[in-house]
């Protein structure tokens, strides 16, 4: 059994929104959006660590390479628990990496990078970890993509509304590039 909160962002929650209260998640049940065809699944969030650092899942279908972005205060960390994702990144010299990652591989991206993933495989999950001094960017995923209490992916990817990518994402330390090119074989 979880508790339920109401927060400035949803009705209702299982995350506390004061810092030092400690909390248990079961499975699935963190603040949930869709956002392309993944759902996103927050467990931890700038309120409960004072900014210090997020937790959150991202789950998937084998399908398009999400767009290249960065991050210009937030560091971020990819942990892949389920199926097979590509990373891409792009280094602070403009030489770019790609790796495929399956269960128990990890990657870091270094704020500033551009980076983009790819699921490779049906039913891929990566665990992600961000944490910078510019705060968390954790709120994103349900303001540029659509909150849901559902446990599943959406039925139709979720594509934001022109007029999001020009507002929502700066907010929250996420520099989309629409014009960047990877140059590797896998994109």
């Amino acid at each position: 059994m979880t508790i339920e909160y109401a927060t400035r962002y949803r009705t209702r929650s299982h995350i506390p929104a004061e810092p030092g209260t400690p909390y248990f998640i079961e499975k699935g049940h963190g603040d949930r959006a869709h956002l392309f065809g993944d759902l996103v699944t927050v467990y931890a969030g700038g309120e409960q660590t004072e900014n210090t650092f997020n937790f959150f899942t991202v789950e998937g279908p084998k399908g398009n390479i999400i767009p290249a972005h960065s991050h210009p205060d937030t560091h971020e960390v990819f942990y892949v628990t389920d199926g097979a994702v590509r990373l891409f990144v792009e280094d602070l010299e403009g030489n770019q990496h790609e790796k495929l990652l399956t269960p128990g591989d990890f990657g870091f991206v270094p704020k500033n990078c551009p980076h983009a993933y790819r699921m490779e495989r049906h039913h891929s999950r990566v665990v992600g970890v961000a944490a910078g001094p510019g705060g968390t960017f954790e709120r994103f995923f349900e303001n540029f993509g659509a909150p849901t209490d559902a446990l599943t992916l959406p039925r139709e990817p979720v594509v934001p509304e022109p007029g999001k990518f020009a507002t929502v994402p700066q907010q929250y330390d996420v520099t989309f590039l629409p014009d960047h090119q990877w140059r590797s074989s896998g994109s």
